[in-house]
């Protein structure tokens, strides 16, 4: 039953990770967009695809694309702070998601210019921002989110715990992902 409940909390605790840091990513295009005069049409996110803001009038597209890696990093080093600040019980799941997101948008934009020409890193380019940014970027993220998921492997079961795990991290866990996968599924039903 442990493993199971190990199980559990992994992958559901990453695919949340995986949704979650979508919605902080693409929230930060939109509020730059807001605070810069630009007209969102469209925020996709769905669980089977990659996010996306489409935007149409646009006066600042620079500020606008960096807005989602800024605020996709910022926002959950902040909630991690506030809950390690408040001593939160699942301050670890806190971390794991901040780390996430670092990781994620740290590669995305640091290594993403060489694949994704109309993704983030390719408009970023074309609106003026170096290559060496985009990897510096890439480059302070990333290690910072493998930073923080060091060590937190035995509350996710990992090495001595032996698989031992919250229950209700695991079920929280579960009721997290599952709200947020229902609600991106309900949200883009034409």
């Amino acid at each position: 039953m442990k493993r199971l409940t190990q199980a559990v909390l992994i992958v559901t605790f990453i695919g949340f990770s995986w949704l979650a840091m979508q919605v902080v990513h693409e929230a930060g295009h939109v509020v730059v967009a807001h605070l810069t005069g630009a007209k969102v049409i469209e925020v996709a996110l769905q669980p089977l695809i990659v996010s996306r803001t489409d935007l149409g009038v646009n006066p600042h597209p620079l500020a606008v694309v960096w807005g989602g890696p800024a605020i996709g990093v910022l926002g959950p080093l902040l909630f991690f702070g506030v809950a390690a600040f408040c001593r939160l019980p699942w301050v670890y799941l806190f971390r794991f998601f901040a780390g996430f997101c670092l990781v994620a948008n740290g590669v995305y934009i640091g290594a993403g210019w060489l694949l994704a020409e109309g993704a983030d890193p390719g408009v970023m380019r074309q609106n003026g921002s170096p290559t060496w940014v985009l990897v510096l970027f890439g480059l302070v993220t990333a290690p910072l989110g493998l930073y923080l998921w060091h060590r937190q492997g035995p509350y996710f079961g990992l090495g001595p715990a032996k698989g031992q795990v919250s229950l209700r991290a695991a079920l929280g866990s579960a009721a997290l992902f599952a709200a947020v996968a229902t609600i991106e599924l309900m949200r883009n039903v034409r």
